[in-house]
């Protein structure tokens, strides 16, 4: 059994290789195994890269700091602003008795009380633009590529590129003469062009439209790969 598992896994590299089709698998296809996410990361912000926290192939969680940007000056305008909103409250807790008490005008603690407000909103204004200055992930997955170091200068560039690897996506490409033969939520087994693997996908999306210059359209599978084991980036032929 396992000799002709063996043989059957050859059978399937030889034939990926040099394009032979094997009984029952589609001949008339594209295929392709993707990320379902190929993010290319930065920051809205000018400034020094002052933190690089992952490498490339480092696995990263959705939220997960990857650098940031120097934060000093950021830091010091936020601790200026606090500084002003904590006296502001003192000041607005003061004039409230004295108004209680009918000794001053309404309309004075009024423009404290305004005044402490524009004061609360640059503070959380400050925060904003601290936060900024950080890269997280916005996904579960491998960090394909850091494209600065700590020191370079950045100007609003992409830093980190993170591709999330679970679930995978295959592109099929399938012409006009299949359309309403697939249908959303029908499995399909595939097989690997690296290791002749077999796995199975789930399709997530059908066009809608045939593209009339090449009479084909386009399908989506989707490929659980929950131990990141199946590299994408590699070619697949779909069996039906």
């Amino acid at each position: 059994m396992k000799k002709k598992r063996m043989r059957s896994d050859l059978l399937w590299g030889l034939a990926l290789c040099l394009g032979v089709a094997m009984p029952g698998w589609a001949q008339d296809s594209g295929c392709l195994i993707e990320p379902s996410a190929d993010l290319k990361l930065g920051v809205p912000a000018d400034g020094v890269l002052d933190r690089v926290m992952v490498e490339r192939g480092d696995l990263v969680r959705k939220g997960q700091l990857l650098g940031r940007l120097n934060i000093d000056l950021e830091t010091a305008q936020a601790r200026t602003l606090a500084t002003k909103l904590a006296f502001g409250e003192r000041k607005l807790e003061r004039n409230s008795e004295l108004q209680a008490q009918n000794m001053i005008a309404p309309q004075e603690l009024d423009e404290i009380a305004t005044n402490q407000k524009v004061a609360e909103l640059e503070f959380a204004e400050s925060q904003e633009r601290i936060k900024l200055r950080n890269v997280h992930s916005p996904v579960d997955g491998v960090v394909v590529d850091v494209y600065y170091q700590v020191g370079d200068l950045i100007k609003q560039e992409k830093i980190f590129r993170v591709a999330r690897l679970d679930p995978l996506y295959i592109e099929l490409i399938l012409p006009a003469a299949r359309f309403g033969q697939i249908k959303f939520g029908q499995s399909m087994r595939i097989m690997t062009e690296l290791g002749a693997r077999e796995l199975k996908g789930d399709v997530g999306a059908v066009d809608k439209v045939i593209d009339a210059a090449s009479s084909t359209f386009r399908v989506r599978l989707i490929v659980p790969n929950p131990d990141n084991r199946v590299p994408s980036g590699q070619r697949c032929r779909i069996r039906f």
